[in-house]
């Protein structure tokens, strides 16, 4: 399974130039991000976590304010993994809030599949396969269509697994560009 999200992520950063008819009609931004993980004991992934995501084009509504960005989340497609961590590809919903002309938070939500430990091994022990994930950023917009962000992310199974549930938070840094 890693050779395949391997696989799947370099496809995603091949990818990157999105071509114009599906860049803004379908493609609503794409990101690259590096980060770590938040807990440094031996049952946590070691080392840098690489991710590339794809955020669809919003939902849309006849609302405005904040009504408007929480009724027009993005679908959000993603991978990460390194050479020391658990791989991941995840699908979930993300919310896009502006704060300033500049400043803006974001949050979301979906589920995630995996390749790590589940009840035995080194590294995390999640317990089963498929997980819940969590994740918030704050950004900045340095110009029309690129944007860059601190983000955080999180994955477990909630305790629903018959097993362990050692989760996986990471903390990094993404450059997105939107179309």
């Amino acid at each position: 399974m890693k050779s395949c999200l391997a696989v799947a992520l370099a496809t995603v950063l091949a990818g990157l130039p999105v071509s114009s008819a599906l860049a803004g009609d379908l493609v609503d931004e794409v990101r690259v991000g590096v980060g770590g993980s938040l807990n440094g004991d031996s049952s946590h992934d070691k080392g840098l976590v690489g991710s590339a995501e794809v955020y669809l084009a919003p939902f849309h509504s006849s609302q405005t304010g904040l009504a408007k960005a929480l009724l027009e989340p993005r679908v959000q497609v993603g991978v990460s993994g390194g050479a020391d961590a658990t791989d991941q590809a995840y699908l979930g919903l993300n919310w896009h809030v502006p704060i300033t002309e500049a400043f803006f938070a974001e949050i979301g939500a979906g589920g995630t599949v995996h390749n790590g430990n589940l009840d035995s091994g080194t590294g995390p022990l999640l317990g089963c396969r498929f997980l819940f994930r969590e994740h918030a950023a704050l950004g900045v917009r340095v110009s029309e269509t690129v944007n860059v962000m601190a983000t955080i992310d999180h994955s477990s199974n909630a305790n629903l697994c018959n097993g362990p549930n050692d989760g996986i938070t990471h903390a990094g840094l993404a450059v997105g560009v939107r179309f």
